[in-house]
């Protein structure tokens, strides 16, 4: 049963990942400028801007360029990026490992900030604890990442000189754009420990293990945390997609060479290939975090497979 049900995800996912290809290609059609004229400027001669059109399918009616699109899509070839003519699968692939690690580390960073912090204020509801706790997650989300990356380069890279300012050649150059990026993620995840384990508290194996003489540390940490460790691994999963998306921001500020600074600069350079790869990729690991976490959901708690 539990793999027809990944089957039927898998199928739902599909028509998500063609609606996100539909409207990339035709959003970034409705951009002004010419790629043409971003390649070969404006005082290039007539026959060689109709020949870089028609070798770029420029020429086609938009529909047939869509079905041209997603045909290649389909068959794996994704095109040329317009700048340096290299396959697109090729550039995405070589910025994919920063990425990789930035999200890493900014994920281990939040699940190191966000447990503590969640457990801190749900044995302490209601107190002065539970309020400084969740006022300190209320400003992690509330602050920017294009706001909060630039101070802690100016404090911890221009004025105390401890890390890099940008890039990700020097020795502990994951640590600020990991901390800017992780911070917003640990807020989100501290709160919902936070309920998850108050909720748990309530239920019956816990108040069946208190009225058998159990320890409250016993409670909170074996029979509780199991119980709330379902909302939390599932929000949790949901945040690998979320990490993607605040990583286009992160990366454009810290110059980490990764996806996110890649789709920017394939926007700046209207390289559409490029930049309706970057976008497709982006849109899959979403799609694939939230059935990963449909999964665990699944998986650590019976009642959704029978329900």
């Amino acid at each position: 049963m539990f793999g027809r049900i990944v089957f039927s995800r898998l199928l739902q996912a599909l028509p998500t990942l063609l609606g996100v290809a539909t409207l990339v290609f035709f959003l970034l059609h409705l951009v002004p400028g010419d790629p043409v004229d971003a390649l070969l400027g404006e005082t290039a001669m007539p026959a060689d801007r109709e020949a870089l059109r028609q070798a770029l399918h420029l020429d086609q009616p938009i529909l047939s360029q869509y079905s041209h699109y997603l045909a290649g899509l389909v068959g794996g070839d994704w095109g040329s990026s317009l700048v340096d003519h290299r396959p697109v699968l090729t550039r995405i692939g070589e910025r994919v490992p920063a990425t990789a690690e930035l999200a890493l580390v900014s994920l281990l960073l939040a699940l190191v900030l966000a447990l503590p912090l969640g457990y801190w204020a749900a044995r302490h509801a209601g107190k002065a604890e539970d309020v400084a706790a969740m006022g300190f997650s209320l400003i992690g989300v509330s602050i920017p990442n294009f706001w909060l990356g630039p101070v802690l380069m100016l404090v911890f890279a221009v004025g105390l000189g401890w890390l890099p300012v940008s890039g990700m050649d020097q020795p502990g150059s994951v640590i600020l754009p990991a901390v800017t990026l992780g911070t917003a993620l640990a807020a989100v995840l501290s709160r919902m420990a936070r309920s998850a384990w108050l909720e748990a508290m309530s239920m019956n194996p816990a108040r069946t293990a208190r009225a058998f003489g159990v320890s409250e540390q016993r409670i909170w940490w074996r029979h509780a945390a199991r119980l709330a460790a379902v909302p939390v691994i599932t929000m949790f999963a949901l945040q690998l997609g979320a990490v993607l998306g605040g990583a286009v921001i992160t990366e454009t500020v810290f110059d980490w060479p990764g996806l996110g600074l890649l789709t920017i600069e394939a926007i700046q350079q209207r390289d559409y290939p490029l930049v309706q790869g970057c976008v497709l990729i982006i849109a899959g690991f979403y799609v694939l975090a939230n059935l990963l976490a449909d999964l665990l959901g699944l998986w650590l708690d019976p009642r959704q497979r029978y329900g």
